[in-house]
């Protein structure tokens, strides 16, 4: 008995093999690393961060490779003229996202304008993120909510420390909660992190969702790559992903059906529109297809997609400035220079300060928010850097890894926002692509930057920062889809006296 199940293993092992080896004996497919295994492909390869790991595979095997994640092909891209070559010349092929399951359950079964194939369905929603939502126009009707959120943040900072004395403030903390007050005032004209300290019902659960959301989203899951595990009851993310999308669902219908209920009502007439009153009135024209499905879905994109990656951005920044101290008196000394002391930056101001801008540029090419950009899908067989790439290939593009390539960029290591500067009009080509490119790039990108200025200028004017210890700000990288520290920037500050009457008055 045993003999004979030795064989039958052996004989599988042989036909697996040899299948693979007539399949791709005729193919030019790009090199691939190392051992591709039986069922799980190179997933042994994987090590956290995956960037980092990724990044070491390419600089041994080269620009474009070839992996098996599981029963899942994949082609890895790590090189600025290849990645071009993918967002341009190939970008309709590339314009599909691979079917992983957070897609199904958080992308309402591959609907969102994130997790959508593309097709008329796609494009549909594209247009209404860039012309309704996401325009400069209509960023421009949100101006005050940043304003009046960062004004909001200063004023915590300020009141939490005594003038002349040092505080220490959760930075990871105060960003989140930033970003979050300002997307959701966006959406659907609700804060839920205030300078009050009681804490309603409805701020709690929405708390509790978005950090489940994070985490989840964050998560690889195995059964995206090994489908046989979802079977055999070895996969729980999945249940956890349809409890979370419920929680979800019920949350965001609950401010649809309020926003539906209070159309007509003084109030409501007075309050500037926000975005789930866009989407209403795009589903009184059409209700067939703008469902509260699909509006749920954008509501949805927008606060995952505008809150995590600005806040981490944010974090990343601030905490390159304590460490590279001189940057940061710099950066002050520009806003002194450009702006003054007599009024807070403005949205307006960010265009006199191309060093901050320098800052921001050169904190996202240190750490992309998105290192490995979010995972494309190949339509129909394509040629990439002259190798084959069959149909149904998931594309990575290791922005990181381009970013970071010394090929590329001189000292990639060091913080040097002085590289940026009288860069704008020639824009770094496909070496520096932290929103993305081509069809799929992110349209949220205007927003970022405006927030992220913003919140960081003001910052940098309001108060004089110190690192918490000697020693420097800890830089490790956390695990996941987007580029978090692995510990919570504790950041030392104190009101500039220069500023202490305007932050008394505001």
């Amino acid at each position: 008995m045993e003999t004979s199940l030795y064989s039958c293993f052996l004989l599988f092992l042989f036909l697996y093999f040899f299948s693979k080896h007539l399949l791709q004996i005729n193919k030019n497919l790009p090199p691939s690393p190392g051992l591709s295994l039986p069922i799980i492909g190179h997933l042994h390869l994987f090590k956290k961060p995956l960037h980092r790991a990724f990044a070491d595979l390419s600089k041994k095997y080269g620009p474009i490779l070839y992996l098996k994640f599981g029963s899942r092909p994949v082609i890895l891209v790590s090189s600025p003229a290849v990645a071009e070559e993918c967002f341009t010349k190939n970008d309709i092929i590339f314009a599909n996202r691979p079917r992983l399951l957070a897609g199904k359950h958080l992308g309402y079964n591959y609907t969102t304008l994130v997790w959508a194939s593309y097709g008329d369905h796609w494009r549909n929603l594209r247009r209404i993120a860039s012309l309704e939502l996401l325009s400069s126009y209509r960023l421009q009707m949100f101006h005050n909510i940043r304003v009046e959120e960062v004004r909001s943040l200063v004023r915590r900072i300020f009141r939490q420390s005594k003038y002349g004395e040092f505080v220490t403030v959760d930075m990871k903390l105060m960003f989140f909660e930033l970003t979050l007050n300002v997307m959701m005032r966006m959406i659907a004209g609700k804060r839920y992190y205030g300078e009050s300290m009681e804490e309603l019902d409805d701020e709690r659960r929405f708390k509790e969702i978005v950090t489940e959301t994070f985490e989840l989203s964050g998560a690889t899951n195995i059964g995206d790559f090994l489908p046989g595990l979802k079977w055999i009851g070895l996969n729980k993310i999945g249940k956890r992903l349809e409890a979370l999308q419920r929680k979800r669902d019920r949350f965001m219908q609950e401010l649809i059906e309020a926003h539906k209920r209070s159309k007509g009502d003084s109030a409501s007439v007075k309050r500037d529109k926000t975005m789930i009153d866009v989407l209403l009135g795009l589903q009184e024209n059409e209700p067939e297809y703008y469902t509260d499905d699909i509006i749920r879905g954008m509501m949805q994109v927008l606060l995952s997609a505008g809150s995590d990656t600005s806040a981490g951005t944010m974090e990343w920044a601030l905490s390159l400035l304590l460490n590279n101290p001189e940057a940061l008196v710099k950066a002050k000394a520009e806003i002194a220079k450009n702006i003054g002391q007599a009024k807070l930056i403005e949205e307006s101001d960010l265009s006199k300060l191309p060093y901050l801008h320098g800052i921001i540029n050169e904190t996202l090419r240190i750490h992309p928010t998105a290192p490995l950009l979010a995972p494309h899908e190949s339509s129909e067989e394509c040629t990439v850097g002259g190798f084959d790439v069959p149909q149904g290939t998931m594309l990575l593009v290791n922005m990181f890894a381009i970013q970071n390539d010394a090929n590329f960029w001189a000292e990639p290591t060091k913080f040097k926002p002085e590289r940026f500067q009288g860069l704008e009009q020639k824009k770094e080509g496909y070496m520096l692509l932290p929103f993305g490119a081509g069809r799929r790039g992110c349209p949220g990108e205007g927003l970022a930057m405006r927030m992220v200025g913003l919140a960081l200028g003001t910052l940098v004017q309001c108060f004089e920062w110190e690192r918490v210890g000697e020693e420097m700000v800890d830089m490790k990288e956390g695990s996941g889809l987007t580029m978090a520290k692995a510990e919570p920037l504790l950041a030392k500050c104190r009101p500039c006296p220069t500023m202490v009457k305007l932050l008394s008055q505001s």
